[in-house]
């Protein structure tokens, strides 16, 4: 499968430049956005993987894993640490945690074929004490809790693009994030559908803003952006 680099492939409605991404509206519907979507692709990728072995595609890249490993090293986040990979996908991140002494890690998706994907490439990697569960995020009724780390590479971005009441579907994010994370617990989110001012809007009750990870610029028509924003926000009242 083709490597997603720097940006994945649901970053259709975003603009080339960061000043030219508007304010937190909507964005166009999209099939991106949707369960069947995912579920569809997830299940080609397990298919692929239980006949050559190969995880798929790893959202944003391998520097995104990296650029949030350097931060909870940075952080000093300990070893034992509660960390939830919300939307796990194939479990990369997962992997790339547990190669990083990270001992209590789980693993959410409301596709079961990623479900069923990421548990067979975390035994691959005899990594057999990761939880991974199918739970759809946004209506998890509180059954996530109690975690000092969140971490998001493209999963807000997804739902942003959902068909049924994206806006609602916001919010009940926001809501499920702030009931999943213990007070002063962090949260990092990776995206490329929002700017940081849009994310600091979104993200601006019972958060506070920590820091802004570094993602690579360009320049295009006399203008600069980013092509990713990476954030981390902690959990606060």
């Amino acid at each position: 499968m083709e490597d997603a680099g720097e940006r994945s492939n649901y970053c259709e409605n975003t603009s080339d430049c960061e000043e030219d991404r508007g304010s937190d509206n909507d964005f166009e519907t999209s099939k991106l956005g949707t369960k069947e979507y995912w579920e569809e692709m997830y299940q080609k990728e397990l298919e692929t993987f239980k006949d050559i072995g190969d995880v798929g595609e790893i959202w944003f890249g391998e520097e995104s894993m990296s650029r949030v490993l350097g931060w909870m090293q940075t952080a000093k986040i300990p070893e034992n640490a509660a960390i939830l990979d919300i939307g796990t996908g194939n479990g990369a991140f997962l992997v790339e945690l547990a190669k990083h002494g990270f001992k209590n890690l789980t693993g959410v998706d409301y596709s079961p074929a990623s479900v069923e994907l990421a548990r067979n490439v975390l035994q691959t990697e005899c990594l057999s004490d990761i939880t991974v569960k199918e739970v759809d995020f946004l209506n998890c009724n509180r059954e996530l809790k109690e975690f000092d780390v969140c971490i998001d590479k493209g999963t807000f971005d997804a739902i942003s693009l959902n068909p049924n009441n994206s806006k609602e579907a916001k919010k009940l994010y926001v809501q499920a994030l702030r009931d999943a994370l213990k007070e002063n617990g962090f949260f990092s989110i990776t995206s490329c559908n929002w700017t940081k001012e849009q994310l600091l809007q979104r993200f601006n009750e019972g958060f506070e803003f920590v820091q802004e990870l570094p993602t690579p610029r360009f320049q295009f028509g006399g203008k600069t952006g980013n092509s990713v924003t990476a954030l981390i926000f902690k959990r606060v009242h």
